[in-house]
């Protein structure tokens, strides 16, 4: 009873400093670091959806931000004046431009990553380890060559160019694009997205827990731990490692539908292979196959480089007059340093599953 009380009271806590959060690092940093904490949710999302490919069911995927570029075209495509600029009868039919609300936007980014993560899995059933890690890396780099190319014939990604003008998600009369007035208090768009990104970040959570703990997840794990035996204790591995692709990439649509929303621009650079580097990497610093290590790693790795690079460059003149590293570089140092020290030290992750 005493150890229910006191998780009550943690949990508790921790959700009163997450409302608290944005007001007070906009106080303290001003909105650009409020920015940054909308950007930590946005890889927590992503890191929890590759949680259960990696963590939960043991397949690298190093091609995870295919599904977060799908996600976030198909929010693109549907929240903006693309098609209608680009394609004549689709004007004729829409003269006011195809603007769907994100009701629908996001099941949709989610139905459509979920199709494309199970289109990855069918051919890579038999690949384990390093073979699988190339096949899925090779797909996200195909991912993204495609939408920088998608603009001839048929023009559909804008290639290079991008699509602007997304809309921001709108709920009844609220619009997140814009300051909320309440009376004497300004709420500024970036707040207001920090609480959406919450809202769904703690459902996702949610639905993590219920899934590691449902039938599913013990049998991930099982296929994690040892495939063959797996296999032999009568499970259907094949469905079971489809399925675990087909959720994990859901989430990255999902986000990849919000990154569209919040930024109003999305481009084939927003989703290199870098980004699903930073992912795993967040996924293993924290704790693969651990939830709350998962979301430390991703806090972790979305804010302190971003600290680093905004204080470096202040630190390097004031010690040597001049800059003499790119805070850029710093940043990457840092990911590498991170990963490093961890593989070392600390290989189940910095907040590692009691049962690791």
């Amino acid at each position: 009873m005493n150890n229910q009380r006191v998780r009550f009271a943690l949990l508790l806590a921790c959700f009163i400093a997450a409302l608290c959060m944005p007001w007070l690092v906009a106080l303290l940093g001003g909105n650009y670091w409020v920015r940054v904490l909308d950007f930590a949710l946005l890889y927590c999302f992503l890191a929890l959806g590759l949680n259960i490919v990696v963590g939960f069911a043991g397949l690298l995927d190093l091609g995870y931000i295919a599904f977060y570029a799908v996600g976030a075209y198909a929010a693109g495509l549907l929240a903006s004046p693309h098609l209608t600029n680009a394609f004549i009868e689709i004007k004729q039919a829409i003269p006011s431009g195809l603007h769907l609300s994100y009701f629908f936007i996001i099941p949709i980014a989610g139905l459509v990553a979920a199709i494309f993560g199970a289109l990855l899995g069918a051919p890579t059933l038999k690949l384990r380890g390093d073979y699988l890690a190339i096949v899925t890396l090779g797909f996200g780099e195909i991912i993204r060559i495609f939408l920088n190319n998608l603009d001839r014939p048929l023009n559909l990604t804008n290639g290079a160019n991008g699509i602007n003008g997304i809309d921001p998600v709108q709920v009844a009369n609220l619009s997140f694009g814009k300051t909320l007035h309440l009376g004497e208090l300004s709420v500024p768009s970036v707040i207001l997205n920090y609480y959406l990104f919450l809202f769904l970040v703690m459902i996702v959570i949610l639905m993590c827990i219920r899934i590691q703990d449902s039938r599913i997840g013990r049998a991930w794990v099982a296929i994690r731990e040892d495939e063959i035996a797996a296999k032999a204790m009568g499970l259907n591995t094949r469905n079971l490692k489809l399925l675990a692709f087909a959720i994990g990439a859901s989430f990255g649509g999902v986000s990849g539908a919000l990154f569209a929303s919040f930024q109003g621009f999305i481009s084939p650079e927003s989703f290199s292979l870098s980004e699903s580097i930073v992912i795993l990497a967040m996924v293993v610093l924290g704790g693969m196959g651990h939830i709350p290590g998962v979301i430390l790693g991703s806090f972790l790795l979305a804010g302190f480089p971003e600290l680093l690079r905004s204080s470096m460059d202040p630190l390097q003149k004031m010690v040597f007059g001049k800059i003499m590293v790119d805070a850029e570089i710093i940043r990457q140092l840092f990911y590498a340093s991170a990963l490093i020290l961890v593989i070392r030290f600390r290989p189940n992750g910095l907040w590692k599953s009691s049962t690791s």
